[in-house]
């Protein structure tokens, strides 16, 4: 794991070389193992690479980036290429001087160019430099695991970097407020690629590479999920879960190549116990195991996690997060995400790295099991919301919110979600319903700004459908631009890698043509991979229903965390006052505080992009 950032740009106009000791220190959590650079004066133009190293493998100086093998062709690279002993062994002729991946993906990209990108198993995103050609290209892996932003600068240059809190300190990048991203953020609670909050800012998408030459950008996509053509073939059970089986005790072996001492984020679910399960069988010394849990309704979790540490023989470390753990680490996680911190589990992974940075330096993950295997519960419920709205007028789509009042309070959180998916049939507005704060038409009530439609629909243009399109927005989506985004900044702010086996690009190929049974069946998730490694698992790592990482900030805004709602959102001081039409911000703290709504995950999300906008001076 590293820190990359650079720029091409008029040498005029371009920043003093004293400027990379700015750029070293924002990027030093990323990399605080070594630091390094590169500058040159290409004809019209400057070119400035600089690296913070972490090192994870070859962690000698045969590691050291920006790697200039050959004059005149540098890469600065970020992540991890998990095959890259098979892809050496492929390169008989080239006589290595290192052990590193960052060594072979050099050879693969000066021999290949970006045809390399088919054959990488790994996380990345990296800058190579051809100064013959003149040409910077740019790329970030298959899923979007590891980040890469850019600006285009007006005179046609270009400025790149793994964090915007970099690219904001070069030189004429303003701090402009993006409004239609901010108008997004509150119907995803993220904003979809390739904008970010920042106006003039963007996000590489995943799966695509970049070419910039004098001036000309051009963004070209390598990979798709499998999932967005996938048809169906009649494979056997048993057939499957060997499949799956042996391609995830590989995904899970070539994760384990390190040269620095790495363990297990665990939680009391089935995916952490899986890769916990493969990691014990692939290795002969105890492995460590970390849990975080927030006290009160999270508890179950921790005896979870406990009995799963035990029935492995891990190295288990614990911390239970209090209440006030999110008031102190909230405007600091906030800074490290460079976006509004848009889950509270931000909070625990942030606070688990800090511990497990203590004695490892990378660890596994279970993440992504839910977006590539069916578990969630809008998974479960997809065929049963299509049935019913096959049943219902569409009429009545306007008036499915009014079944929210009739339930219990308790379950009017689940109950808003599914009525909110009912009343939509368009995909482009049902997909992100389930997990986002508000709709189109509830922005439109609440928030003095336009609803403008993006003109890009990559993650609903998957030409399956079902549960296979919710997975491929999910895989698109929801993960690049959310889950992934969080997991790579909150590990990456205590200097901690994260590796995700469920991530694999060839787990995902394993999975993508089965049948929905496999994936979905009696109104259970991830099917596949219960049946694959249930031997291995604990019993009742098995039998429990999906709890997930939840914080009881439901209660919390009610009680410890009452006051830094008012005092936030608020206060005639607060930045974002004047985004929400006059009176809605009091009633929504109102209603919630009285138990007439549940409004947990909207009061998130206002408090987050109100804290985003003072830790950022953002003016909305």
């Amino acid at each position: 794991m590293c820190g990359i950032f650079g720029w091409c740009t008029r040498p005029a106009l371009g920043p003093h070389h004293d400027f990379i000791n700015d750029v070293h220190a924002a990027l030093e959590h990323r990399g605080p193992d070594s630091q390094g650079h590169y500058f040159h004066e290409s004809g019209d133009w400057h070119i400035g690479i600089a690296h913070t190293r972490l090192a994870i493998i070859e962690c000698s100086e045969a590691g050291s980036q920006p790697m200039a093998l050959q004059p005149g062709r540098v890469l600065s690279f970020n992540g991890e290429i998990y095959n890259y002993i098979e892809l050496r062994n492929e390169l008989p002729d080239i006589n290595f001087r290192g052990g590193s991946d960052t060594e072979v993906l050099w050879h693969l990209l000066n021999r290949f160019g970006t045809d390399a990108l088919s054959r990488l198993r790994g996380m990345f995103a990296f800058a190579f430099w051809d100064e013959e050609k003149s040409e910077l290209l740019l790329a970030r892996d298959h899923f979007g695991k590891k980040p890469l932003f850019y600006s285009e600068l007006p005179d046609g240059g270009i400025v790149f970097g793994s964090e915007i809190a970099a690219l904001l300190r070069y030189p004429g990048i303003r701090r402009e407020m993006d409004a239609d991203s901010t108008s997004e953020y509150f119907r995803y609670r993220y904003v979809p690629g390739p904008n970010t909050f920042f106006k003039g800012i963007k996000k590489l998408p995943p799966g695509s590479f970049a070419r910039w030459r004098k001036g000309k950008l051009s963004v070209t996509r390598f990979y798709t999920p499998p999932f967005q053509t996938a048809e169906d073939r009649d494979v056997g059970i048993e057939e499957a879960d060997e499949r799956f089986r042996s391609t995830f005790e590989t995904a899970v072996k070539v994760r384990l190549r390190s040269d620095a001492p790495y363990g297990v984020f665990l939680s009391g679910g089935i995916d952490s116990a899986a890769v916990l399960s493969e990691v014990s069988r692939a290795v002969t010394r105890p492995v460590r195991t970390f849990t975080a849990v927030f006290s009160g309704s999270n508890l179950s979790e921790l005896s979870a996690a406990r009995e799963t540490a035990r029935f492995y023989g891990s190295e288990h470390n614990e911390h239970v997060i209090e209440s006030g753990d999110i008031s102190e680490h909230l405007v600091s996680a906030t800074r490290f995400r460079g976006a509004p911190v848009s889950e509270p589990s931000d909070i625990p992974i942030y606070l688990l790295s800090r511990m497990a940075s203590r004695t490892v330096k990378m660890v596994l993950t279970g993440e992504g099991s839910d977006e590539l295997l069916g578990g969630y519960p809008k998974h479960r419920a997809e065929p049963y919301v299509k049935a019913l709205q096959g049943l219902l007028p569409s009429a009545l789509d306007p008036f499915l919110a009014s079944l929210v009042q009739m339930a219990p309070y308790k379950n009017r959180g689940r109950i808003s979600v599914l009525a909110r998916a009912l009343s939509h049939r368009d995909p482009t507005q049902q997909l992100p319903s389930w997990f986002g704060a508000l709709s189109s038409d509830e922005c439109r009530i609440m928030i003095n700004a336009p609803d403008h439609r993006r003109s890009s629909d990559f993650p609903f243009s998957a030409r399956t459908s079902g549960l296979k399109r919710h997975l491929f927005f999910d895989q698109t989506s929801w993960l690049p631009d959310n889950l992934l985004e969080r997991g790579d900044r909150m590990m990456m702010a205590h200097s901690i890698e994260g590796r995700m086996p469920f991530m694999d690009v060839e787990l995902a190929r394993c999975v993508a043509d089965l049948p929905t049974h496999h994936f979905i069946s009696s109104g259970q998730g991830k099917r596949i991979l219960r049946r694959a490694l249930g031997p291995r698992l604990p019993p009742a790592v098995l039998n429990r229903r999906k709890i997930g990482f939840k914080v009881p900030v439901d209660e919390w805004f009610r009680g410890p965390l009452k006051s830094l709602v008012h005092d936030t959102l608020c206060s005639p001081a607060a930045v974002t006052r004047s985004f929400y039409k006059r009176g809605h911000v009091a009633k929504i703290v109102d209603e919630h505080e009285k138990r007439q709504r549940n409004h947990e995950k909207l009061l998130w999300t206002m408090l987050t992009l109100e804290i985003f906008c003072r830790e950022y001076k953002m003016a909305i």
